[in-house]
């Protein structure tokens, strides 16, 4: 069994309080979740209305497999205009 992990540093675009950051990354995760079939959580940085870190994890009977769902999901997530993705780290265990 392996398990993938996906960690994504991300600036956000036009997000001034907590709630406008809020407004945009649940609709974010609830996405992954339902599209990637993966656990979505923000990680860091819950208290900056400008920046996060959301984490993302896979399981699957192959580490290749939960490797080529994360490298979809960051190639969505670089695709979005609403944030940049400054940073990202993948590791399958």
């Amino acid at each position: 069994m392996a398990v993938g992990l996906l960690r994504v540093w991300l600036k956000l675009y036009g997000t001034e309080t907590l709630k406008d950051k809020r407004s945009l990354l649940e609709p974010l995760l609830v996405r992954a979740r339902r599209e990637f079939n993966v656990s979505a959580a923000e990680l860091d940085l819950v208290d900056d209305p400008k920046a996060a870190v959301v984490g993302f994890a896979h399981l699957s009977n192959h580490g290749g497999f939960s490797d080529q769902v994360l490298t979809g999901l960051l190639r969505r997530l670089e695709g979005n205009r609403s944030f940049l993705v400054e940073n990202w780290e993948i590791e399958v265990l």
